[in-house]
């Protein structure tokens, strides 16, 4: 007697359907803010009636979903290589002023 894999829904199998509708506006948002007249600032609080703070919370959150990645690929994997870069530069900040 042989037992079948059942496969499961997995985030490595995420579709594009399974982001809900503020995480789909959060990445509308980012990848044509600069399309929109004053602050970014603005836009997130008009367009989404969040705090900045809470938007680049919950965006952070968004560049882990594998269902985000699925949704907008290029958009997700930029800002992930901005979000390793930022990273890279604080650590390499942190390592010359804790030797100086």
């Amino acid at each position: 007697m042989t037992a079948l894999a059942v496969p499961t829904e997995t985030a490595a199998t995420a579709e594009p359907g399974d982001l809900d509708a503020r995480s789909r506006a959060i990445l509308d948002l980012e990848r044509g803010w600069w399309r929109v007249a004053g602050a970014k600032e603005d836009a997130i609080r008009e367009r989404l009636d969040l705090s900045p703070s809470r938007y680049y919370e919950l965006l952070g959150a968004l560049l882990d979903d594998e269902a985000a990645l699925a949704h907008d690929p290029m958009l997700v994997r930029r800002l992930r290589r901005l979000r390793a870069a930022r990273q890279r530069s604080r650590a390499q900040r942190r390592t010359v002023a804790a030797a100086g």
